[in-house]
C-alpha cells in the first residue's frame, strides 16, 4: 500500500467510496474528475473535500512528483492526459479494482456479488452489522441515507470493528480477485457477459471465499454453486434464511423470516430477496437471526433505489428515481411500482450503446411481459459520456418490439423530448412516474424536474 493516491475521475461512485475510504486511514488521496469545474464547485467536489480529498479538474496538474499511485477504473483510457502524465512520471497505475482487493486482503471481508441488487445487499448487510454493534466498515457503489445525512456522499465508511463490506463487480471480471470470509452470490443474468462466462467467474468466486459462500436459492442456476444449504436465503427449497408471506401495502413490504415478522420501508419482491441475503451474511458474523431482522426493520434505503423523490397520497400519484439498467431490475422496478397504482409511465435511458447492443432483446422481451395494458413505455436516447464507442444501435429496437406486442411505448428522443412524452401521458391521479437509467449524474435532477412539473 503507498500513502500518497491519485484517483483519475474520482466523482465515480466506485472510485469515491475507495478514496474516501483511503483518506479515513489517513493516506494523503487527491483526484480530478471531468465533471469538476474551475469556477464552481459542485456537491460531490463539496463532498469529497469534506472526506479530506483536495480535488482537481482533469487537466493532469494534480499529479506531480509526490504522487506515489494513480488510480484509474475501467472508463479511463490511455489517451487521457493524466493517464499519459502519470507514464511520463513513472508513477504506478493501478485498476481500481486491484487496489480494492488489496483493500479487502488486509481486512475480514464480506463481498457481494451477482447481476442485481449488489448496492442494495451490501448497504443492508452493512446497516444490520453497524445496529448490531459490530462497527464495520463500508466501501459500495451508492450512498446510504443515513451516511449521506452527515453532508457525505454515503457510499464508504471507516469502521472500528474487524469488518469490512463491499459490493463485488462481476462486469469486468474483477470479482475474482477477492478472497472474501464471506460471499454472497445474489443472481446470474445476461448483463454485460453470457451467462456461461458469469458461472465461470463466480465459480472462482466461490473458490476463493474462506468461510461461507451464500447463494440464492430461488434460481437452479445459483444453486448449482451452493456450498452449504444453510447458509443460503431465499423463499424456495430448504436455506437457511426462508422468506416467506410476502406483501407490498404501498411503499412499504411485509414478509416473515423463518417464520419471525419482518416490515421494510422499500417496494418489491426483490428487495425482500435482498433483506434475506443481507440478514444470511450477517448471521456468518455472528449476529443473533432475531437481532437481524428487527435491526434491518430501520433500514432507510439508498440513493436512487426505488427513491420517492415527490408523491401526493391524496391524489395517489408519485415520481420515482431508480437504478434500475438491466432487463431484470427494469422489470422489477416496474412490477414493485404497479403495486402501487393502476398506472406506471415507465421512462428508461440506455446507460451506453455497448450494454444496449448486448441487452436489447432481453429488454424489449421482458418489459413487454412485465407491462399492464395501461403502462406506458417511454425509451430516450442512449446515454453517451465520450470516448470511442460504436454507435450502430438505437432505442427504437426497444420500441419497436414492445409495440408490436400490443403495449404501450414511445421512444421519444432526448430529455426534453421524453419529458413532453411523460407528461402528456401522465395521469391526475393513481399513477407512478418511474424514472431508471445508470451512469447519468444528471438522472436524479431529470426526476426531480418532472416532478416539479407534475406537482
Amino acid at each position: 500500500m503507498y500513502n500518497n493516491y491519485f484517483f483519475i475521475g474520482v466523482a465515480g461512485t466506485g472510485m469515491s467510496a475507495i478514496a474516501q475510504y483511503l483518506s479515513g486511514k489517513g493516506k494523503r488521496v487527491s483526484g480530478s474528475d471531468r465533471l469538476f469545474s474551475k469556477t464552481e464547485k459542485g456537491e460531490t467536489q463539496i463532498q469529497l473535500e469534506r472526506a479530506g480529498i483536495e480535488c482537481f479538474f482533469q487537466d493532469g496538474s494534480g499529479i506531480t512528483t509526490d504522487t506515489e499511485a494513480v488510480i484509474v477504473s475501467t472508463a479511463i483510457e490511455e489517451s487521457n492526459v493524466e493517464y499519459q502524465k502519470a507514464l511520463s512520471l513513472n508513477i504506478p497505475i493501478i485498476k481500481r479494482s486491484k487496489l480494492l482487493a488489496e483493500i479487502s486482503d488486509s481486512v475480514k471481508t464480506i463481498a457481494v456479488g451477482g447481476t442485481s441488487g449488489k448496492s442494495t445487499t451490501t448497504a443492508m448487510i452493512f446497516h444490520i452489522l453497524e445496529k448490531c454493534g459490530k462497527e464495520p466498515s463500508l466501501i459500495t457503489g451508492a450512498g446510504l441515507a443515513t451516511i449521506q445525512k452527515q453532508g457525505l456522499i454515503g457510499n464508504a465508511w471507516n469502521g472500528n470493528g474487524e469488518w469490512l463490506v463491499i459490493e463485488s463487480d462481476e462486469s469486468d471480471g474483477s470479482i475474482v480477485n477477492y478472497n472474501p470470509q464471506i460471499a454472497l452470490l445474489l443472481n446470474v443474468e445476461r448483463d454485460h457477459k453470457e451467462e456461461s462466462e458469469l458461472l465461470e467467474l463466480f465459480s472462482t468466486f466461490k473458490s476463493h471465499t474462506k468461510q461461507a459462500f451464500i447463494v440464492n436459492s430461488n434460481y437452479a442456476i445459483t444453486m448449482g454453486l451452493s456450498q452449504n444449504d444453510s447458509y443460503n436465503f431465499g423463499t424456495e427449497g430448504n436455506p437457511g434464511v426462508k422468506g416467506s408471506d410476502f406483501v407490498q401495502d404501498g411503499f412499504k413490504i411485509r414478509f416473515k423470516v423463518n417464520g419471525l415478522p419482518c416490515s421494510l420501508n422499500a417496494i418489491g419482491h426483490h428487495n425482500m430477496e435482498n433483506a434475506l441475503a443481507a440478514i444470511a451474511a450477517a448471521i456468518q458474523t455472528g449476529v443473533r437471526l432475531e437481532d437481524a431482522v428487527k435491526a434491518i426493520e430501520d433500514f432507510s434505503g439508498i440513493y436512487r433505489r426505488a427513491s420517492l423523490v415527490k408523491g401526493d397520497d391524496s391524489r395517489h400519484i408519485y415520481v420515482i428515481d431508480d437504478f434500475a439498467h438491466n432487463p431484470s431490475e427494469v422489470a422489477s422496478a416496474i412490477r414493485a411500482c404497479q403495486n402501487i397504482t393502476s398506472k406506471v409511465i415507465a421512462y428508461f435511458q440506455p446507460h451506453g450503446f455497448g450494454p444496449l447492443r448486448f441487452m436489447h432483446q432481453e429488454l424489449a422481451e421482458l418489459t413487454a411481459e412485465t407491462l399492464r395494458p395501461s403502462d406506458i413505455f417511454v425509451i430516450g436516447d442512449v446515454y453517451y459520456a465520450g470516448g470511442t464507442v460504436n454507435k450502430d444501435i438505437s432505442p427504437s429496437v426497444v420500441s419497436d418490439y414492445i409495440l408490436s406486442q400490443g403495449k404501450q411505448c414511445i421512444f421519444a428522443g432526448d430529455k426534453a423530448a421524453c419529458k413532453e412524452a411523460i407528461l402528456s401521458n401522465a395521469s391526475t391521479e393513481d399513477c407512478v412516474v418511474l424514472v431508471m437509467g445508470a451512469r447519468d449524474p444528471k438522472l436524479s435532477d431529470y426526476a426531480q424536474e418532472i416532478a416539479n412539473e407534475i406537482f
